[in-house]
């Protein structure tokens, strides 16, 4: 992110808009029908959600917009916030979705700027455009991509840093794979490292403010990402049910714990800047509630393995899932998420 962005939206100026439109967004909350405490809305709800790969739901097929460019968001017409919603629906709470506009590859900027596709196919318009005065709740989450986790994991695997659609390159190629783990822990890798997460920070305060700022009415849920990896990393010797690929494919057993710690601390640092936000953020907690259903967890994963086929295929080859949720992880991730939602607007 430029500094001239960071300048402009951390301003003083900025700061007190975006504060006045929190304040406005409560009081026509106040102005509005009375009800109950705790009663469901009796209205739609008009909703955004917005995101990255692990929102639209990557490797789960159909995928929405196939005629059109977005059809390279790879985002799932049955991704979590279509089941969510219908969840709710079952509960009496019907969200009136504004636009769904979470696409693979969105970095934290692509919220304000906008995002170029894969292979020179267009590009989508910044995710903020789909806010409205009106809106009352946005949904979603980015970070990963900012932090740079593709990278991370090319930096530990050889197979990873074959052609292929994972974009990125590793962190430093001419470093060994088989050290990544000390790489992350030492020198110019945590230092690197350190500096991502510095600048996932300020984004992630900058797109929550946005938020506050062009729809001042919106309650603000920002979703974590479900844990890969499980605290017993020995689960991830075995291949899963059906597949002949460890579901970490070549990176080592003992970085698997480094990775480990860098998905907590991207999920810390996403809850910090919920808990931080001026007006209030809630946050889902993916990577608390799924550390049985990670991609070493056999039958139970949620989560395809780097190189276990997903539900996708490109010229009649099929797309790996390149670790994101399966039909079972995007389940979890629309329970959680609908809970959340019904507690927000039950308040």
């Amino acid at each position: 992110m430029s500094s001239a962005m960071r300048k402009t939206t951390n301003s003083p100026v900025v700061r007190r808009l975006t504060a006045a439109a929190v304040a406005l967004g409560s009081c026509l909350a106040l102005a509005g029908p009375a009800g109950s405490a705790g009663a469901a809305p009796a209205d739609p709800v008009p909703t955004v959600f917005f995101g990255d790969s692990y929102t639209a739901n990557f490797g789960i097929a159909p995928v929405n917009n196939q005629d059109s460019e977005r059809g390279w968001c790879f985002q799932a017409t049955d991704n979590y916030p279509a089941v969510a919603t219908r969840r709710l629906a079952d509960k009496g709470i019907t969200l009136d979705v504004q636009s769904d506009v979470s696409c693979g590859g969105a970095l934290i900027h692509h919220f304000w700027e906008k995002q170029e596709l894969p292979f020179g196919a267009g590009e989508v318009p910044p995710q903020q455009d789909a806010l409205k005065q009106d809106t009352q709740l946005t949904v979603g989450s980015m970070g990963g991509n900012t932090l740079g986790f593709n990278r991370i994991l090319k930096q530990c695997s050889d197979e990873l840093r074959k052609p292929s659609l994972l974009p990125g390159d590793p962190v430093d190629g001419d470093e060994p794979a088989a050290k990544c783990g000390e790489f992350f822990e030492t020198g110019d890798g945590k230092q690197w490292l350190d500096g991502q997460f510095e600048q996932v920070g300020g984004e992630l305060e900058e797109l929550l403010d946005r938020i506050g700022y062009f729809a001042p009415a919106a309650k603000r849920v920002l979703v974590g990402y479900p844990r890969l990896v499980p605290e017993d990393t020995t689960k991830c010797l075995t291949a899963a049910p059906g597949q002949t690929q460890l579901p970490f494919a070549d990176i080592p057993q003992d970085a698997l714990p480094v990775l480990d710690q860098i998905q907590k601390r991207l999920n810390d640092a996403m809850k910090k800047a919920a808990a931080d936000a001026e007006g209030g953020v809630d946050f889902v907690d993916l990577y608390a509630s799924t550390g049985t259903n990670t991609a070493c967890d056999g039958a139970d994963r949620g989560i395809g393995g780097l190189l276990e086929d997903s539900q996708l295929d490109l010229l009649g080859t099929k797309i790996p899932w390149y670790a994101h949720p399966n039909d079972k992880g995007r389940d979890i991730q629309a329970k959680q998420v609908a809970d959340k939602v019904e507690q927000v607007l039950n308040r």
